[in-house]
């Protein structure tokens, strides 16, 4: 967390605001995960083009380089237009401010596990780093049902830990993974290579499914997550069983059950969900 649907729903919050902005002064605070790699003094004067998301890095394309900002576990990016009145004053988990003709972007993160790292371009080496080891976007057309399936029968690992590594297909973090996993009638620890690919069909449908909604919601605001301009989520209030331990599944009645995987919480209907 935030996870796929949350750094979308924040790039589609400012990407219009930003786009064209010239950047009139860089500010960093404590130390992040990576170093910004670039004195910020050498940001000021470079005009941001426009902003992508891959995986959960998002993309600030400026006309020299770029920057890739990550929001770590608990990050999260706030937009303040230049026209807006009365910008706070920068709190104790404030760490980023990207000030522009246009508004102020700032990066809040209070367990300082994100990232904003400069790259001279997409082939740079630390671009590279970060970014090649992703796997399919799920929500794009290369995601297809087939690739999926044979992906997965290289992996004995639980399929719930498949889906989280990213390398597979990126972005179904742990609330997503749960839900996909109900939606699709697969018990979380079942092996990754064991999914039939009639399984793995009804899996990647879910994948979509689940993120696609979950994005049209907004993401999932559980604490404290909002988007760029302060907009919550509010697809925690869609979760059938993410949160709902020993509550009844919507389906069948049976209570739904926590168990721990990678130190992650997995929810799942025991009943609905059998192998």
């Amino acid at each position: 967390m935030p996870e796929l649907p949350e750094v979308e729903a924040t790039r589609l919050s400012f990407v219009d605001r930003i786009a064209g902005a010239r950047i009139v002064s860089a500010w960093q605070g404590l130390p992040l995960r990576w170093p910004l790699g670039i004195d910020s003094e050498q940001l000021v004067g470079r005009r941001v083009r426009g902003v992508r998301r891959r995986g959960k890095y998002l993309l600030l394309d400026l006309d020299e380089g770029l920057l890739l900002l990550h929001l770590g576990m608990s990050g999260s990016l706030s937009f303040t237009d230049q026209a807006a009145q009365g910008v706070r004053p920068r709190g104790a988990h404030d760490h980023f401010d990207l000030q522009t003709d246009r508004g102020l972007l700032r990066l809040n993160d209070p367990r300082r596990f994100g990232a904003v790292v400069w790259a001279d371009s997409d082939s740079a080496p630390i671009a590279h780093k970060l970014l090649d080891g992703l796997g399919v976007e799920p929500l794009d057309a290369d995601f297809d049902a087939d690739s999926f399936h044979a992906a997965l029968k290289k992996r004995r690992s639980a399929i719930k830990q498949v889906l989280l590594a990213g390398d597979v297909v990126v972005g179904v973090g742990n609330i997503y993974a749960s839900e996909a996993l109900f939606l699709a009638g697969i018990r979380p620890t079942l092996s990754a290579a064991r999914l039939s690919k009639p399984r793995a069909a009804r899996l990647h449908a879910a994948i979509r499914d689940v993120l696609g909604r979950a994005l049209a919601a907004g993401g999932t605001t559980l604490r404290n997550y909002s988007n760029a301009v302060g907009e919550r989520g509010n697809f925690q209030f869609e979760a059938k069983v993410y949160g709902r331990d020993g509550q009844p599944c919507a389906i069948c009645g049976h209570p739904i059950k926590l168990i721990r995987q990678g130190q992650r919480a997995t929810y799942f209907c025991a009943h609905c969900q059998k192998t």
